[in-house]
């Protein structure tokens, strides 16, 4: 098993939610660590790290070039800028200001998720401006096309389990619109696992993060056409400045696509599916639960256990139910974006060996223990998220 003991004094965490930045994004692979362990003593002329990355990038994605930067949101940000200045060296040196560019970038309102930040806001960051694209739940081919004018500089589609499910334009119908308009697609696929499959569709730039289903380190990856990497590394010049990454992202990314292409993609995911197997069994049958596996709705090859909670029958609420796990010795932090719903997610791809049982019997003991109070007070959701808040504004106290 794992060793539980924490870091720097932090508490464990046993990780059920997923990917995510919040937790540390996931389990860095061993060749990852060693790989970064050996280069860290070391100088290196860092455009030329680059350049090894970018054969890699290529290689794997089947894109013309790559670049690594700090993460996917610095990867969208400079993306757009490299779409408006393209190699234009004082017109980088001006951004954010794009007085004479193309600065316009459109989007299906219904990506315009929020993923720990805006990702408006990371399109503005830019100095780009945001044209958004029919409704939340309608978009259509026509409205993309009158989207569309002499100022737009790049079109964004948003590959996440956040975005609105139906009522979108699709990506190979996306791209046909914005070709026949001259405009390149940027495809933000952060937490995608297939890396050919969206270039392959027609994207002319896609970023995905180092840190999420690659187990690398924190970094982002810029694949595509080369003109447009180019465009994106250019921006080292002006605002990707502040966005730079250093010679262990750049090394912990090739190691991370080398170890991709052998890792062993079936056999992880049949002991992941064992695990689903083993909490619905444990979570099933119990009180109010409603255990389910589904697939992932962006086509990763994962599924994940959604559980779905009657508050009448268990005694207690899904985001209720989330709180009390978190705050057990050790932290079980399920996936919860959704509990107002009703529902959590356990995601199996981020435990270390042998916790699977831990987190059975975190579960059952948790609504075991609610089914014994007599004095159960649910909480209300928006109390929750302002308490989350309040502790946000009082960091770090």
């Amino acid at each position: 098993m794992h060793d539980p003991r924490p870091a720097q004094g932090l508490r464990p965490i046993i990780n059920v939610s997923g990917t995510m930045t919040g937790l540390g994004a996931s389990i860095a692979a061993p060749q990852v660590v060693e790989a970064i362990a050996a280069f860290l003593p070391q100088f290196v002329e860092i455009d030329a790290l680059q350049k090894q990355a970018s054969k890699v990038i290529a290689r794997l994605t089947g894109g013309e070039a790559g670049y690594v930067t700090a993460s996917c949101a610095a990867g969208i940000t400079l993306a757009i800028a490299g779409a408006m200045t393209r190699e234009d060296l004082a017109a980088i040196e001006r951004l954010p200001n794009t007085a004479g560019l193309k600065d316009e970038v459109v989007i299906q309102m219904g990506h315009m998720v929020h993923y720990g930040a805006s990702i408006e806001q990371g399109i503005r960051l830019s100095g780009a401006k945001v044209v958004t694209v029919g409704t939340s739940t309608y978009a259509q081919e026509y409205q993309l096309a009158g989207a569309i004018t002499d100022k737009t500089a790049a079109a964004l589609f948003v590959v996440s389990h956040h975005v609105v499910e139906y009522g979108q334009i699709g990506l190979k119908e996306f791209c046909d619109v914005c070709h026949a308009k001259g405009v390149p697609v940027i495809v933000d696929a952060a937490s995608e696992y297939d890396l050919k499959r969206f270039l392959a569709d027609g994207a002319d730039i896609v970023l995905y993060s180092g840190h999420k289903f690659l187990s690398g380190p924190t970094a982002g990856i810029v694949a595509g056409r080369k003109d447009l990497v180019r465009a994106t590394y250019l921006q080292n010049l002006g605002i990707g400045r502040g966005m730079k990454v250093g010679k262990e992202g750049m090394i912990g990314v090739i190691a991370a696509l080398t170890a991709w292409e052998t890792r062993d993609h079936a056999g992880i995911k049949a002991k992941e599916d064992g695990y689903l197997a083993l909490w619905q069994e444990k979570l099933n049958g119990l009180p109010g639960v409603t255990a389910t596996v589904l697939p992932d709705p962006t086509e990763n090859p994962l599924n994940r256990l959604k559980v779905q909670i009657d508050a009448g029958e268990a005694r207690i609420t899904a985001w209720d139910l989330a709180d009390m796990v978190a705050a057990n010795d050790p932290p079980l932090i399920v996936r919860d974006h959704e509990a107002e719903h009703g529902y959590i997610w356990l995601d199996p791809c981020n435990l270390h060996p042998g916790q699977e049982g831990l987190v059975a019997d975190i579960l059952v003991k948790a609504f075991t223990a609610a089914l014994q109070r007599n004095d159960y007070q649910p909480t209300r959701v928006g109390d929750r998220q302002r308490k989350r808040f309040e502790r946000m504004r009082t960091w770090p106290d």
